[in-house]
């Protein structure tokens, strides 16, 4: 039998193509529209928007819209940093709990702010941040690390490499020691928010353990710089 031509190998292919072809499927038509969930769109005058701004807004009038998942919110209190914080939190999916516990550690931090504004001479009263969304990015920003260690093996031995830290690991390394540091290192009698609410303060003002772990990994890796030339080995 004369094995099959290229042109017979191809049309066979193209018929069989669409059965392999892993389709998502989607409830929603072709035609629908992404949801819109950013107000400042809205609140822009008619004369300030261009033309193709004008045409899609002309269309969402007329043309049906997909329903926004439930990670995506419009809210102003909607942070998605603190969002995933409070993932990183849960534990066994009680996801009600853990919402409770970061709300609880907000309204700590606002209430000892605003003790500390109440005490503080009027010179002072300004240096005092009490917004706790501002408190919880800047001690997050303050307990990123810049630089960490790789294990890599060459010659039968492991060396800890210093290697640059992606946004998204630097991220995951701060929350990650935060809440294990009020896990493990707190009074049994003090409760998560009290905890955690006293260690976001303390890495405001770069101080506490947080801060001093990621200055021994800071260390660390200067320490080793010499096998730095095996990150491109």
């Amino acid at each position: 039998m004369a094995a099959p031509s290229a042109a017979g190998l191809s049309r066979r292919l193209r018929a069989w193509l669409p059965r392999l072809t892993q389709v998502r499927w989607s409830r929603y038509n072709p035609s629908f529209l992404e949801p819109e969930v950013n107000k400042e769109l809205h609140r822009k005058p008619w004369e300030e928007l261009s033309e193709e701004e004008k045409e899609k807004v002309e269309l969402k009038a007329v043309q049906p819209i997909k329903a926004a998942p439930p990670s995506v919110s419009s809210s102003v209190f909607s942070d998605p940093m603190i969002s995933k914080f409070t993932n990183m939190m849960m534990k066994n999916g009680n996801k009600v709990l853990a919402r409770s516990l970061m709300a609880q550690t907000l309204e700590a931090i606002k209430r000892k702010q605003l003790e500390k504004y109440h005490k503080a001479p009027e010179d002072e009263k300004e240096a005092i941040e009490c917004n706790p969304y501002v408190i919880f990015h800047q001690a997050l920003k303050n307990c990123q690390p810049i630089i960490g260690l790789s294990n890599i093996t060459k010659g039968g031995k492991t060396y800890q490499v210093p290697v640059p830290l992606k946004d998204n690991r630097k991220r995951f390394l701060a929350m990650k020691w935060l809440i294990t540091e009020c896990r493990e290192n707190k009074n049994r009698r003090m409760l998560m928010p009290e905890k955690l609410s006293q260690e976001l303060l303390q890495a405001f003002n770069n101080e506490g353990p947080i801060i001093k772990k990621k200055h021994v990994l800071h260390k660390m890796a200067e320490a080793n710089r010499a096998y730095a030339h095996f990150r491109w080995w």
